[in-house]
């Protein structure tokens, strides 16, 4: 089995990730962003992380730019979680989507965030083809979110 792709935060994204986890829990959101709770697949204690949800069409979407991370190995397990932004919490259900559908994701995915992820994507951005998003698709995990209620 080939090791699954999962980029360690280094020092500065930790103070940027919790820059942006401090002000989206005070209300302030980062062109978007919110705060994903999951719980943990073994100690069912909720875990936090900043998060960049996009809307495609009809759909919401959370895309990894780091790979298979903690956040995404819990989501496997639990199936959902909440997107809080100050005060306020969205329940969800989520469910993990195949390799052939992250293009057209990917690819708005980075045009509206890259300046903020583009660098985990290896020289991948929103010009590039099919092909190549398909080919780095495995490393990027991506769920279908659908609010709960």
């Amino acid at each position: 089995m080939t090791e699954l792709r999962n980029i360690k935060p280094a020092k500065m994204d930790k103070v940027f990730n919790g820059m942006a986890k401090y002000l989206t829990k005070i209300g302030i959101s980062l062109a978007g962003s919110r705060i994903l709770a999951v719980r943990g697949r073994k100690s069912g204690e909720w875990r936090t992380t900043p998060v960049n949800p996009l809307t495609l069409g009809d759909e919401r979407f959370l895309v990894s730019p780091r790979g298979h991370t903690q956040w995404v190995r819990n989501m496997r397990a639990t199936g959902g979680g909440e997107l809080r932004r100050g005060r306020r919490a969205e329940t969800f259900t989520a469910v993990e989507i195949e390799d052939g559908a992250k293009p057209e994701i990917l690819r708005l995915y980075l045009k509206k965030w890259a300046w903020e992820v583009g660098r985990f994507f290896d020289g991948v951005d929103a010009k590039s083809t099919d092909e190549k998003l398909l080919e780095i698709a495995p490393g990027f995990p991506v769920f279908r979110i659908s609010a709960q209620g």
